[in-house]
């Protein structure tokens, strides 16, 4: 199915690479929301389009609501419980890691080492694009 239509929800605090991982995967023909925070991740799910979007790409560590509390939040609920989700952290603290494992991630990448080339080829692969 190409990659049009397949909505990401890019959920980072780091304006820089919130900005970065926007474009190269609108580059690749994806439509991209984003959010600053957890807090706002859960409006733009639960939001003004009334659909949860194809992915969701989340931080962590993020101020208001963290990435965690998103995730929890998701798979707590039966519309989103199955959404694919790949984490993006500089957390490698071993609970974090154990418990987005638990809540069943598509994947963590861990920002300092993060490559937007194979973030987009997982994107792609999870969205059969």
């Amino acid at each position: 199915m190409g990659t049009s239509g397949k909505r990401i929800l890019l959920v980072e605090d780091d304006r820089f690479l919130r900005r970065a991982c926007a474009v190269s995967l609108r580059q690749r023909g994806f439509t991209v929301d984003t959010a600053a925070d957890g807090e706002e991740a859960l409006r733009a799910i639960h939001g003004e389009r009334g659909e949860a979007p194809d992915l969701i790409l989340l931080d962590l560590l993020m101020p208001k609501v963290t990435g965690l509390e998103v995730l929890r939040t998701l798979r707590a609920e039966p519309g989103t419980r199955d959404l694919p989700v790949l984490v993006l952290s500089n957390s490698s603290r071993e609970q974090d890691v154990e418990e987005i494992k638990r809540l069943g991630v598509a994947g963590y990448y861990v920002k300092a080492d993060l490559s937007l080339q194979e973030l987009g080829d997982r994107v792609a692969q999870l969205l059969g694009a």
